[in-house]
């Protein structure tokens, strides 16, 4: 199976559990399965969050998914249990599309490391 086809069937893996599990059969968005994984970095689940944090915890997830490719770096956490990364290498200009499979690419990776998809 091309490289392509293989992210497209465990993207779509992931969404669809996702989806079920979190939005009642709603089909989460992209941003969504960021900010779901920002919470699960994060480890406070049953929290509500304010917008300002909402964008923290997607940031949180972003340096994570992206730490493998050698763009961050865990640094620390904070006495509040929020997690810091320190950005290693910039990231290079990317067309929209080109962010988008290289964030798919990076969730479906995290997804299996994690056991949650083969």
């Amino acid at each position: 199976m091309a490289r392509d086809e293989q992210l497209k069937e465990r993207w779509d893996l992931v969404v669809e559990k996702l989806s079920r599990q979190f939005a009642d059969g709603d089909t989460l968005d992209l941003d969504s399965i960021i900010y779901l994984i920002g919470v699960q970095e994060l480890g406070q689940i049953h929290r509500e969050y304010k917008k300002d944090h909402k964008l923290d915890l997607m940031h949180i997830a972003i340096c994570k998914l992206l730490e493998p490719y050698g763009f961050y770096e865990f640094d620390f956490v904070d006495d509040d249990g929020w997690p810091h990364y320190k950005v290693k290498e910039q990231l290079p200009f990317l067309k929209a599309g080109e962010q988008s499979v290289l964030m798919k690419e990076a969730i479906v990776n995290y997804f299996v490391e994690m056991e949650f998809i083969d």
